[in-house]
């Protein structure tokens, strides 16, 4: 019984974005880690057959046991290699056993499938034997990045240096390199093992993905600012604001999930972060006039979503019951476009990231071209253009991620900023809100801050143009006639300094 319910306890977790199976189950201390990482891992994979499976036997009503448990259960019990405990629990299942293998059965033919496997969505079929770099982040709060790769090598491991193109990153064993975007970043040979290594026991690094890297690395918040991380759990993020901010400033992070907040409390702690705030609250409820926040300028919003980016889940682009899976999303939209909207109302704001781990365009460039279209006052930031994959049309400013082309799980990523003519602008429709003139972040990390560069964001280079300059980088991007608009409005600027911008089509 023991492995069924820390199985259900870390898939639980998983699923409400605690943290990662392979650190949750590593955490656990449960004496067989392998036998309890591959169940909780086949579980995750199988997850929207089992839930339908459960949802259409009516088996939480009849036993009364939480959804994790009865995926964990009725996965061993048809699909893997039978139950492997005595007790309750195998009497319980025993009983259900046959209408459970009914539904099954129904299931397949309905599909026009034989294997249990065929079962899955496509996507998650591809997903199968995808391996990933492993992606370790030094913490620069606690040590160098230079002083990590001596210890890495000391250790036995062979240095090739500083990554020039993608293909860099298809490493053997014992070998790594310098990410060839974010400089805090190494990389490794897939299933590199270490989290029994002394560098992440001691917080030195941290064990995240390249694309769950990308939005703090982006919003880049400088030393002694006041920044907000949204939906913070685990932490990952959290600590990466800290170290981009040197632990100068405030950083406040809201959960609403107490457990998550504790697990999150631990890993801060590890990671050596002490300018956080930790508030147990739900950040839709919290108060942009409160005075205690009136110097934030940066947001980070990575809310809830379906994890659909996620290798270890899969897309659900082809679940069971295709119906479901689109009120999910929309009810997951609409949550997101609450929480942007919400974000974007505090009063001193002046850059927000918003990223998700997941492929949908409901949650993704919709929510994003939504949010837009209601903030007016916003524009996107051109993030990245080295990056090689962009969001969808028309948002190309965005960044996506995904296992084929950044080799890292799926993603997406986008940079909103206020801007100077928000006041006499009116509100912009999709197409508008998605060509808004927008200034381009570079590749520089947030290491350059330490070797004496300026502190700006991520750093933007057309911030560092006159306005002038600015405004003929806009011109072309418009038609033949805003341009000559524009250009009618430029040299009456000087006349007219007083008055309030005319407003600017992009």
């Amino acid at each position: 019984m023991a492995l069924y319910a820390k199985a259900a306890d870390i898939l639980e977790k998983v699923e409400s974005k605690q943290g990662a199976v392979k650190t949750l189950v590593f955490e656990s201390k449960f004496q067989n880690i392998k036998q309890l990482f591959a169940l909780v891992c086949e579980t995750q994979k199988y997850s929207s057959v089992l839930q339908e499976l459960i949802e259409s036997t009516k088996l939480l009503k009849q036993t009364k046991v939480k959804m994790t448990q009865a995926k964990v259960l009725v996965y061993d019990l048809l699909i893997g290699q039978g139950i492997k405990c005595g007790g309750p629990w195998k009497v319980m299942m025993t009983k259900h056993r046959a209408r459970l293998e009914a539904a099954l059965a129904r299931m397949k033919i309905k599909q026009k499938v034989t294997k249990n496997r065929d079962l899955l969505p496509s996507s998650v079929q591809q997903a199968e034997g995808v391996l990933l770099p492993r992606y370790v982040r030094v913490n620069t709060l606690k040590t160098t990045v230079d002083d990590a790769v001596d210890y890495f090598k000391r250790d036995g491991f062979s240095y090739l240096g500083e990554a020039n193109r993608l293909d860099d990153l298809d490493l053997k064993a014992k070998s790594f390199v310098r990410d060839l975007h974010l400089s805090d970043l190494l990389v490794f040979a897939p299933k590199t093992e270490f989290h029994e290594h002394f560098l992440y026991k001691a917080g030195h690094i941290i064990l995240q993905d390249k694309a769950s890297c990308l939005p703090a690395f982006l919003l880049n918040p400088p030393a002694n600012s006041h920044v907000i991380d949204a939906c913070a759990a685990p932490g990952n993020k959290t600590s990466h604001l800290a170290a981009i901010m040197k632990n100068k400033g405030r950083l406040f992070a809201f959960d609403l999930d107490a457990k998550r907040l504790s697990t999150m409390s631990t890993l801060l702690l590890r990671a050596g972060v002490r300018c956080h705030q930790l508030a147990h609250q739900d950040f839709l409820k919290v108060d942009p006039s409160d005075p205690q926040y009136k110097d934030v300028e940066y947001v980070l919003l990575d809310p809830s979503c379906s994890g659909s980016g996620m290798v270890c889940l899969g897309t659900d682009a082809s679940p069971p019951d295709p119906e479901r899976e689109q009120r999910r999303l929309g009810n997951l939209a609409a949550f997101q476009l609450r929480c942007l909207n919400h974000a974007l109302g505090f009063p001193r704001l002046q850059r927000l990231v918003y990223s998700t781990c997941s492929v949908h365009t409901e949650e993704n460039e919709k929510v994003v071209a939504a949010g837009l279209q209601q903030n007016p006052g916003f524009r996107l930031v051109h993030l990245l253009p080295v990056w090689p994959e962009r969001g969808l049309q028309p948002l190309s400013q965005c960044l996506r991620a995904s296992t084929t082309k950044t080799l890292t799980h799926g993603f997406f990523v986008a940079l909103l900023e206020r801007h100077s003519d928000a006041v006499s602008r009116a509100p912009p429709s999709l197409e508008e809100a998605a060509s808004t003139p927008s200034q381009e972040v570079t590749s520089a990390s947030p290491s350059e801050e330490a070797e004496g560069k300026p502190a700006v964001a991520a750093p933007l280079e057309a911030s560092l143009n006159s306005e002038e300059e600015e405004e003929e980088e806009m011109e072309v991007k418009t038609s033949p006639v805003e341009g000559q608009a524009k250009k009618k409005r430029k040299r009456n600027k000087k006349k007219k300094k007083k008055k309030a911008a005319t407003p600017i089509v992009a």
